[in-house]
Formats: C-alpha cells, sequence, structure tokens
C-alpha cells in the first residue's frame, strides 16, 4: 500500500492453510485472468479489530499533524503528514479498518508494515517512520516522495535517451536485488510505485509500495494471481511462480522505457493474459531499429517465459548494457515515445480516479446500470463518444467534471495503446463485488 493506494492481494507463501473461496462466476462469463481472489466473509469481532502488532501508538495526533489529502484507494487515504516537533513533512497512509473486510485484507496490511520493517534502509526505497493503530484506522508515516511519478519526470524533460533508461532500469533492478536478498518478493513491480523524492533534477527514485509483496524462501512457489495485467509474468498465470517475476515485470517496464508501450498488449485482459503467455516481443515497431542491440539483448533475457533461464537480479546488473551506461547511447529516442509515455500515465492516472469515482459514489445497483447510461451517451449511435456527449451524460449520472477532466478523458479513451475498453475500471469492479 505504500505511499499510494493499491488493491491488496491475498498473502500466498504465508504459512496460512486456508485459501480464500473462489469468487462466483455467472454462468458463461469467462473468469478474469488478473483477479485477485477474496474470501467475502467477515472477520469476527471487527469492532476489536487489532491489526498491527507492534504499533508505534494509538494517538497519531500526539506526534503528527495531518494535512490535505495526497492519494486515495481502495484500502485508505494518503495524506500530507507533519512532525510537530521538527515540522518535516511526511506522509500519512490511513487505513479505514470498515474497509479491512476479510481475514486476508488484515493480513496484507500487517504483512506489508513488516516487509517495510525488515528491508534495510535502501536510498531507493521509501522509509516507513511510524505506525499508529486506533479503534478506526491503521496510520503508517513514511518519507514524502513529492518529485511526482516516473513517466511524468521523463515526459517533462527535453531529451530522453537509451541512456537515461538504462539508469532508471539500473535503480530498478537494484531495488529487485535488495528484496531478493532479504527474502521479500515484490509481485507489483511498475512504474506507478516508483516516485522521486523530490522535484530536484538529483532526486532519488524510490519504491514507495509493498502492499502485494511477500516474505519468500529460495525454492517456495505461490500460486496467487496478483498484481498489474501489464507487468505479469506468464508464471503468474499459470499459478506456479517464484521471485523471478520480479525480473519479468521490470523487463516489461524496460521495454516501455525504450519505446513507450507495453510488450503484451490486446484489446481485452484475456488477451493480455494470451499475449503474456505467448511472450512474442516486437523490436520492429518505431524506434526498435534505433536501439542499441546490448538493449535488445537484456530485454530478452529479462523477458524470457522459462523463468529457469530468466535472468537473475545479479545478472541483470552485470549485463553489458547496464555495467556500460556511460557508454550507452545518448541519441534522443524521439517525441513519439515521449508522447506514448504520456499517454500511459495519463491512463493510469484516469483508471485510478474511475474506480475510486465508482467506489465512492455508486451502490451496487448503479454500478450495474452505469454501462447501459454510458451506451446512452452515444446520441448518434456511432459507437463513438464525442466530448459534449461524455460530458452531458456525466451530469446525468451526478458528476459535474471540468472541462479540462473531461478533456484528460477524451484523451484517454482515445489512447488504443493503453485503454483496454471504456469499461476496464467497472468491469474490474463489478469482478470484486460479484456481479
Amino acid at each position: 500500500m505504500g505511499n499510494c493506494c493499491v488493491t491488496a492481494g491475498e498473502g500466498g507463501g504465508s504459512g496460512r492453510k486456508k485459501q480464500p473461496k473462489e469468487p462466483k462466476q455467472k454462468k458463461g462469463k469467462k473468469p478474469n485472468p488478473f483477479s485477485i481472489e477474496y474470501n467475502r466473509s467477515a472477520p469476527p469481532g471487527a469492532t476489536k479489530l487489532v491489526v498491527l502488532r507492534e504499533p508505534t501508538g494509538r494517538d497519531i495526533a500526539a506526534r503528527y499533524e495531518l494535512g490535505g489529502e495526497l492519494g486515495r484507494g481502495e484500502f485508505g487515504v494518503t495524506y500530507l503528514c507533519t512532525d510537530r516537533a521538527t515540522g518535516e513533512a511526511l506522509a500519512c497512509k490511513s487505513i479505514s479498518k470498515k474497509k479491512l473486510r476479510t481475514a486476508v485484507d488484515i493480513e496484507d496490511v500487517r504483512r506489508e508494515v513488516e516487509i517495510m520493517r525488515h528491508l534495510p534502509k535502501h536510498p531507493n526505497i521509501v522509509t516507513l517512520r511510524d505506525t499508529y493503530e486506533d479503534d478506526n484506522a491503521v496510520h503508517l508515516v513514511m518519507e514524502l516522495c513529492e518529485g511526482g511519478e516516473l513517466f511524468d519526470r521523463i515526459v517533462a524533460r527535453g531529451h530522453y535517451t537509451e541512456r537515461a533508461a538504462a539508469v532508471v532500469t539500473k535503480t530498478i533492478v537494484e531495488v529487485v536485488q535488495m528484496c531478493h536478498k532479504h527474502g521479500v518478493m515484490h509481485r507489483d513491480l511498475k512504474p506507478e510505485n516508483f516516485l522521486f523524492a523530490n522535484k530536484k533534477e538529483t532526486a532519488a527514485l524510490k519504491a514507495i509500495d509493498f502492499g502485494l509483496s511477500v516474505f519468500f524462501t529460495p525454492g517456495e512457489r505461490f500460486t496467487e494471481i496478483v498484481g498489474s495485467p501489464y507487468y505479469m509474468a506468464p508464471e503468474v498465470l499459470k499459478r506456479n511462480y517464484g521471485q523471478e517475476v520480479d525480473v519479468w515485470s521490470a523487463g516489461v517496464i524496460l521495454y516501455i522505457l525504450l519505446c513507450g508501450v507495453p510488450p503484451f498488449w490486446a484489446e481485452t485482459e484475456q488477451g493480455v493474459a494470451q499475449a503474456i503467455i505467448r511472450s512474442a516481443i516486437d523490436f520492429k515497431r518505431d524506434p526498435w531499429p534505433r536501439v542499441s542491440d546490448n538493449a535488445k539483448d537484456l530485454v530478452r533475457g529479462m523477458l524470457n517465459p522459462d523463468p529457469k533461464r530468466r535472468l537473475t537480479a545479479q545478472q541483470v546488473l552485470d549485463h553489458p548494457w547496464l555495467q556500460n551506461i556511460k557508454k550507452a547511447p545518448n541519441v534522443n529516442l524521439g517525441e513519439t515515445v515521449k508522447a506514448r509515455l504520456q499517454q500511459f500515465s495519463v491512463m493510469n492516472k484516469f483508471k485510478k480516479h474511475a474506480l475510486r469515482v465508482i467506489a465512492e459514489h455508486l451502490s451496487v445497483e448503479e454500478v450495474a446500470g452505469i454501462k447501459d447510461m454510458f451506451e446512452k451517451m452515444d446520441l448518434n449511435k456511432d459507437s463513438m463518444i464525442n466530448f459534449d456527449e461524455l460530458k452531458l451524460g456525466l451530469n446525468k449520472l451526478g458528476h459535474q467534471m471540468p472541462d479540462a477532466d473531461v478533456q484528460i478523458l477524451m484523451d484517454a479513451v482515445s489512447n488504443h495503446y493503453y485503454f483496454l475498453s471504456l469499461w476496464e475500471p467497472l468491469a474490474a469492479l463489478c469482478y470484486y463485488i460479484g456481479l
């Protein structure tokens, strides 16, 4: 959950014997290959729920002052947090106990805290400062990362090169190596889970989210399907995987860094899953003809579908492309790559916003009817929704969205590389609540 909120998954490999029940599927409905399965039963004694084993204390207000909202997710809200004694600006993730509906949810929060405490201090991992637990919420006080997301920083720069991609990749894989060395599998590596510490050009890039991470021992296998669709390794979909999945995810990030689009893409989640299983890497589209052979060789090694033959984190760091970063081409990868990265970033922000709005403001009945409402927005029945139709439809739903936000939504929908469908956020939520 870290500095940003994500959907927490199961705690595979944690020693629990009982597995969450399979959610019921509608007749004829294919299972979502990327689903996180939950046990829907409410935890006993929820009013007296104790989540953390050794919190710093109960009264967070005695030490910290909570300010404006920085982010929001399924489980909680991240606030600006100020140390009353020193004035230091921090981030506080407050997780409502009402949102922790299952024993799995509770274990996820507990394990995330334990993992962040377990990992040694590292310049590229956000630091957990304090933990508090009262009757209503769990509060995680951590280092504030206010330098923005990875792709946003790249887009803001005037010159983006293969060498810059190598520097970012090296940082990400160093985080993976450190986690594996200390018996932690991340399981959710993606660009959104890396933020810059501050707005300086020399700011450190930091991993900010360990909500799906687990402890592991050498040779231990996991079966839970967790993570984000584009970044899942084929063995995750086959429900038999180990720490090698983190190198795969880092390889997907590297591919995106070099060309701006995911290596495995389709118009549906089922299609994405099939593309991942096939693992056919395209090095023909622009700008791959201009990318060095060393870079492409590393991508192949990280995206080897056979986890036994895939490079380890150490082998990635030992690869010539990363060992000789200063010799990596410093030629601009082109405005097309930057534009794709910008679209990718906008799309991710939209999906998070869409899920948040739906989860916060709509009942189950409203969710079931929202698809029909959006179809009714298509006034001229051309299977396309223009700006005016979208704005009018949102107004009918009771959402008075500023023109700038409507335009962001329009831009996102028109982005064929990254938007699986207009209903992806809705489909994810409907699957989660069992519709």
